[in-house]
């Protein structure tokens, strides 16, 4: 009897499970890779503490079955150089962090010019992998003009419009709570009975909610769209970290909507 594949599950592991990926795209296969966390999860609420590699796939499978993760397409070669592109300047950001904060309390002359050496270094590297990323992606057809579109959002800059694009794939083609969702910036209740807790933000892809950070930041003082509905936040007494979590929010959804209809942004009318 002829079976249908509905969707072929996997967890990430590091380097190894590119090429599964990537071979398996070339057959047009559904695809669903899901969080490892979430199938480590899901094996402990079956009561399953062993994990080898013959339980673990058998694990994945009943996953695949009973759950139905949502499959997505392969990130395209351009968009997996660029993620580890940006992997790699975000770890060069930390070291250059950390060097600055070593310089202030250092007191070795060597050890001085030796970080002043490497700041430079950093910024010597950094330089060439943001050239490159710009270089990567104004040269896809796909992806220059949703860069265009981006970088037309005042907060928006050149570093946040490639992290979002690398980041999530998948803007554009979201609802509101979805993409929110995926961006860690939608409020999560935690109620039970009568009690009502604070909404707070949790989950999502860590890395693009940091990249929205200082876009927020710059989009509450100078996007005239986006400082009105900041204002109104803090004059209804709202804490700054809320108000700013709403801004955050509003910029991914608006993100989305510009993609979606392939616009630049404008402003509101007054």
């Amino acid at each position: 009897m002829e079976r249908t594949i509905q969707r072929v599950v996997f967890a990430p592991t590091g380097a190894y499970h590119r090429a599964l990926e990537r071979s398996l795209a070339t057959t047009g296969l559904p695809l669903a890779k899901i969080n490892p966390r979430h199938a480590r999860r899901f094996a402990e609420a079956l009561g399953q503490l062993a994990k080898t590699d013959r339980l673990d796939a058998a694990l994945l499978a009943r996953f695949g079955a009973l759950l139905e993760p949502p499959t997505r397409p392969v990130p395209t070669p351009t968009l997996d150089a660029m993620k580890e592109l940006l992997v790699a300047r975000q770890a060069l950001i930390k070291d250059r962090t950390a060097a600055l904060n070593r310089q202030k309390i250092v007191r070795s002359p060597l050890l001085r010019r030796q970080l002043a050496q490497r700041l430079r270094q950093i910024a010597h590297q950094l330089a060439a992998i943001e050239a490159h990323l710009l270089n990567l992606c104004k040269g896809d057809a796909d992806l220059a003009p949703r860069l265009a579109i981006l970088m037309s959002v005042p907060g928006i800059a050149q570093a946040t419009a490639l992290s979002l694009l690398v980041g999530m794939p998948e803007l554009g083609s979201l609802d509101q709570g979805q993409v929110a969702s995926l961006a860690g910036v939608a409020p999560v209740a935690h109620d039970s009975g009568t009690s009502r807790s604070r909404r707070m933000i949790r989950g999502g892809r860590a890395n693009l909610r940091q990249a929205l950070y200082m876009p927020a930041l710059v989009a509450a003082r100078f996007n005239p769209d986006l400082k009105a509905k900041y204002q109104a936040l803090v004059a209804a007494k709202k804490p700054a970290e809320v108000a700013l979590t709403a801004i955050m929010r509003k910029l991914i959804i608006l993100a989305n909507a510009l993609l979606r209809d392939q616009r630049h942004w404008t402003p509101q009318p007054a």
